[in-house]
């Protein structure tokens, strides 16, 4: 399922729930519904900068090494298919960062599932 983040400040940031688990669970929200008030914005900023930082310090987690190796087999054969190329999660939060930053200059909120 797609979350569509909107805000005043910023143009609309889509990403899948699964992916922005990781984000709600570490600003304590709703996947479903919910808001980032303008108030909440520079600690969520803070949050998000501050997982960025400890994702990269730990590049190959267990859950990147699972998911190659489910796809591509214990010793990484696939003659079908390219190398897989992991997706940081800091690459996946930068655009709804840029929202959180662009909020809390202009004192908006950010939304999803409304």
């Amino acid at each position: 399922m797609l979350i569509t983040f909107k805000s005043k400040a910023a143009a609309e940031v889509m990403m899948y729930e699964e992916h922005a688990k990781r984000i709600f669970d570490l600003l304590h929200k709703d996947p479903k519904r919910g808001v980032i008030t303008a108030a909440e914005t520079d600690n969520a900023i803070k949050l998000l900068e501050g997982e960025i930082t400890e994702s990269k310090a730990h590049f190959a987690s267990e859950a990147v090494k699972r998911d190659i190796v489910a796809h591509h087999g214990e010793d990484g054969d696939d003659n079908e298919h390219e190398q897989p190329e992991a997706v940081h999660f800091s690459t996946r939060a930068y655009p709804l960062l840029e929202m959180l930053r662009a909020a809390r200059a202009e004192n908006r909120d950010v939304m999803w599932g409304v």
